[in-house]
C-alpha cells in the first residue's frame, strides 16, 4: 500500500497548530487548497474520535471520513468510509511535535497511506495517485503552515474554547 508524507516546521506551538489543522467553514478555506468544502457529520459540533466528516474536494470529488484517533495537541488520524470509485482505501495522520530545543515552534508531518481500484489498474493508479496525492499533501501543508501564522485564522482559533492553554 503506497505511503506519502509531507513535513514542515512552523513557529507556533502545537497547541495552535493542531487547533488550525482541526478548524471548519470559511477558516478552514483560507489556509486549505485541498478543499472546497468540508464540514461535521450526524449533528456533530466538535471533531472527536469516532466523529465522522464529509469533504468535498476542489475539483469535486467527494469522501465521508470518521477519526480514528483525537489526540490534542499531539496528533489525529482518519479513515475514508466511503468515497471515490478508484480509492479502495485511503487513511491519514496528522502528527505535530515541539521542535527540540524550540518548543515554541512544531514539526508538522502529514502521514497518507492508500490503495486503489481495481485491483487489476492498481499497480499503476497507485504510481500514478501517489504521485498526484504527495503534490497535493505537499502543497496543502504548505497552506496550512500559512494558516498557522494568518492573523484571521489565528483570531478564531484565540476566540474558539479550548483550542488555546
Amino acid at each position: 500500500m503506497p505511503t506519502v508524507e509531507s513535513r514542515c516546521v512552523i513557529p507556533v506551538p502545537p497547541h495552535v497548530a493542531f487547533a488550525v489543522s482541526q478548524t471548519t467553514g470559511d477558516i478552514r478555506l483560507r489556509w486549505d487548497p485541498f478543499i472546497r468544502s468540508q464540514h461535521l457529520l450526524d449533528g456533530a459540533t466538535v471533531p472527536a474520535k469516532g466523529v465522522r466528516t464529509f469533504t468535498q474536494q476542489r475539483f469535486g470529488f467527494r469522501m465521508e471520513s470518521e477519526y480514528v484517533s483525537y489526540n490534542p495537541p499531539f496528533n489525529v488520524g482518519m479513515k475514508m468510509t466511503k468515497g471515490s470509485w478508484f480509492f479502495e482505501r485511503l487513511a491519514g495522520g496528522w502528527r505535530f511535535t515541539p521542535l527540540e530545543g524550540d518548543p515554541g515552534s512544531t514539526v508538522a508531518v502529514w502521514r497518507y497511506n492508500f490503495a486503489c481500484k481495481p485491483r487489476w489498474l492498481a499497480p499503476l493508479a497507485e504510481r500514478i495517485g501517489a504521485f498526484v496525492l504527495q503534490r497535493d499533501i505537499d502543497r496543502r501543508i504548505r497552506g496550512f503552515a500559512r494558516g498557522c501564522e494568518d492573523p484571521v485564522v489565528r483570531a478564531h482559533i484565540d476566540q474558539t474554547p479550548g483550542t488555546t492553554p
